[in-house]
């Protein structure tokens, strides 16, 4: 008996061992009845059954072992199966270990009762191992872009939700810095909160515009008529009173005028010069620049101190590259300058400009904005 006949033939026999493997799966949700673990399998089995059964030429096989099969319109059976899977608490390698099982019990049930005796036998359990792994990648890749889309959900929802609270918290320690009859030891509890809330807040904000921007929103921006120069200077002062151990020479142009979204725009200047006053040298200015000609406004951070290695660069606007393993014990000037950089670099290109870097023993670490100037 042909092998996609002995499938469909025995289909019943075959997805009992389906539904008896799936139940000895140990998920942290309750136990599903049979139709639940039986999920798809028939539509899976039937779908590899038919693709045995269709006419395939040389190229066609080596196109699909390249995992370029064709392609069907809507979700197919094993693509609804993994989404279904991962809400009944499967972890992928749970939903992978079925399909290692249904090729196992197929095979052995189908051996069992037909020995291989012709050619076309062969052919047909390469033709089975194949439509098996060509369900099995549908699976992965459906199962993996539901997880990414879960995460960057949470992401998002956990951004927003922590908003309010910390709202709170930072107006409660607001009204208790003004509050005249507070002693002194309160008064500077009461700074800390405050100072400590708003650095919470900074990161949350960081947050919900990497999950914006994960989620294929990008990051918006509200373009205004904008001077610059009040924007940097604003900034460099609050960067002074924060930081007041720190040199920031500053050669701002009296005016720098264009349509900007002054908020966005503080939040670059304010992660660029913030990153070198952290992670430059100490004992050596800060150089910020920022001009304009006819078509351009150019901001830029120069300090001393360790450098950017060059296997860095490449990924330093990033997120995803620099929390990678070499993310997780770097030291020193490099140390977490991943997401605020990444945040800078969507907001610079949603103004239609670029940002560039440059880290070397002549010149220091300099951070380079180019933004076009729109009337």
């Amino acid at each position: 008996m042909r092998l996609h006949e002995f499938i469909l033939k025995h289909i019943e026999q075959i997805l009992a061992a389906w539904e008896s493997f799936a139940r000895s799966v140990d998920t942290a949700l309750p136990t599903m009845d049979a139709k639940g673990l039986r999920n798809h399998s028939e539509h899976i089995l039937r779908a590899v059954a038919q693709d045995m059964q269709t006419p395939q030429t040389e190229r066609q096989q080596i196109a699909k072992s390249h995992g370029q099969g064709p392609v069907a319109e809507g979700d197919s059976p094993a693509q609804t199966h993994a989404m279904t899977r991962f809400l009944a608490g499967f972890s992928m390698d749970q939903m992978v270990s079925e399909y290692r099982a249904l090729r196992s019990s197929v095979l052995r049930l189908w051996l069992a009762e037909t020995p291989i005796e012709d050619s076309h036998d062969v052919q047909d359990i390469i033709r089975f191992n194949e439509a098996i792994d060509q369900a099995l990648v549908e699976s992965i890749a459906r199962y993996g872009a539901t997880v990414e889309s879960t995460r960057k959900t949470v992401l998002g929802v956990l951004g927003h939700d922590l908003r309010s609270p910390l709202g709170a918290v930072l107006m409660a320690s607001d009204m208790l810095r003004k509050n005249v009859s507070m002693t002194d030891r309160d008064r500077r509890l009461a700074e800390q909160i405050n100072v400590s809330v708003s650095r919470a807040n900074h990161m949350v904000g960081d947050l919900l515009d990497l999950a914006r921007s994960n989620l294929g929103a990008g990051i918006p921006v509200h373009p205004e008529d904008t001077d610059l120069s009040i924007v940097c200077a604003s900034v460099i002062e609050e960067l002074r009173t924060a930081f007041p151990q720190a040199q920031i020479v500053s050669s701002v142009s009296e005016r720098v005028a264009g349509r900007y979204d002054p908020s966005r725009i503080e939040q670059v200047f304010t992660n660029l010069i913030g990153n070198a006053v952290r992670h430059g040298d100490p004992l050596q200015p800060i150089h910020v620049t920022l001009s304009q000609d006819d078509d351009c406004s150019v901001f830029s951070v120069q300090n001393r101190g360790e450098l950017i290695p060059a296997s860095v660069m490449p990924h330093l606007f990033n997120p995803q590259a620099r929390y990678s393993s070499y993310a997780a014990t770097e030291k020193g000037s490099t140390a977490g300058l991943g997401l605020g950089l990444f945040i800078a670099s969507e907001i610079v290109t949603a103004h239609g400009g670029q940002i560039e870097v440059v880290s070397t023993p002549e010149e220091g670490t300099v951070f380079k904005v180019q933004l076009p100037v729109i009337p």
